[in-house]
């Protein structure tokens, strides 16, 4: 998928464009539909127009003047653009994603998985107000607990323990890549190619996490341009927190992970935590 800046009746919008590929296309079709039903939701990236005409889809989306998630998180030096990004504002980021997501499983007639839940499916508006784009999704049927989803066109970034094994997903499938961005929150790296902190190729932040977490002072994991700000007792606390939910959330059973409901609801709490 590609990603262009344009013009649509003097308003500057985004427009997604799909190659021309019948598989990609019916993900494109998927993208749009649940970009509209969920249009209520102030952090989901809403649709404009659609050209369905041609073999590649063309989508119109609002304009996220601030780009991605990511160029505001990672610390690689080639994708942080901007100023880094304050723990409040990633906090914030993170539970108003948890709720669009949560918004995902109660809001519409069936429950919904996302399936691609990472910093790049997150853009910012001009006022850093997180917009969930990138619904390659999948429906869970009525009366059935778990669904099956193509597996070609996954990065083992977006798969899940169970994916990897069954070729299936359940609600909590999202949970486990929601952890996942939690920990990228917290320490600026990308999951799979990390600067700063130390991993085998063949591990990932995850990984290292579920290991280290014991070993580390939660000062010692964190970005270091999260405690170049003011902190203090409260803010290490938050940390701490943060850090325990995503190692919750990225537990290998999916049935001892936490809904998204509940984790948003965590997440309000560490926000209110205060020394």
């Amino acid at each position: 998928m590609h990603r262009y800046k344009g013009s649509l009746e003097g308003r500057i919008v985004l427009i997604k464009l799909f190659p021309d590929s019948e598989s990609l296309a019916d993900f494109a079709i998927n993208d749009l539909v649940i970009s509209a039903q969920m249009c209520a939701h102030n952090n989901v990236l809403k649709p404009i127009r659609c050209c369905l005409e041609n073999q590649s889809p063309i989508l119109v989306y609002e304009f996220p003047k601030n780009g991605f998630l990511a160029d505001r998180i990672y610390i690689c030096s080639d994708t942080r653009q901007h100023q880094p990004m304050a723990w409040e504002s990633r906090l914030k980021i993170a539970r108003q994603i948890a709720h669009a997501i949560s918004y995902l499983r109660t809001a519409l007639s069936r429950p919904v998985i996302h399936m691609a839940i990472h910093v790049h499916s997150i853009l910012l508006d001009e006022h850093d107000v997180p917009k969930l784009s990138n619904f390659f999704s999948v429906t869970i049927p009525e009366g059935e607990t778990d669904v099956e989803a193509y597996n070609g066109l996954w990065h083992p970034k977006f798969k899940g323990p169970e994916f990897e094994a069954i070729g299936k997903v359940t609600e909590k499938f999202d949970v486990y890549n929601f952890g996942d961005l939690l920990m990228e929150l917290l320490t600026g790296e990308d999951s799979y190619n990390t600067i700063r902190l130390i991993i085998d190729e063949d591990s990932s932040l995850v990984k290292f996490m579920y290991n280290c977490a014991q070993v580390y002072g939660i000062n010692e994991i964190v970005d270091p341009a999260i405690l170049a700000g003011e902190g203090g007792a409260s803010l290490e606390q938050q940390l701490q927190a943060v850090l325990d939910l995503a190692l919750t959330c990225t537990e290998e059973d999916p049935y001892r992970r936490p809904t998204m409901v509940d984790v948003t609801k965590e997440l309000k709490l560490i926000e209110r935590y205060v020394a």
